[in-house]
């Protein structure tokens, strides 16, 4: 299920997404329940909940019609984590 979600994402959703400078991410799927991250600007849109119930659960469940539901994830990534490690770590060298 994961590969047709990912394609779904790819391809429906994330061109959408891309007109507002961002895109959704899949973290995982436990009990038919989809877990996205949101990337860019969509990532910390205040509007997010709302694009995930209005465009991102709708084309997947319309898709992929056994998710049950699909939740967001707001976790802090690994990656911006290891950014801003790498940022901090420069700003102590320079002082």
């Amino acid at each position: 299920m994961e590969d047709r979600i990912r394609k779904v994402l790819e391809e429906k959703i994330n061109p959408i997404l891309a007109s507002h400078y961002g895109g959704a991410e899949l973290v995982g799927v436990e009990d038919n329940i989809v877990k996205v991250r949101f990337t860019g600007a969509c990532g910390s849109c205040p509007s997010a909940q709302l694009t995930l119930e209005d465009i991102v659960k709708s084309v997947l469940q319309e898709e992929i019609s056994e998710i049950e539901d699909v939740i967001l994830d707001t976790s802090v990534s690994q990656d911006l984590l290891d950014m801003a490690r790498k940022i901090l770590n420069k700003e102590e060298k320079i002082q």
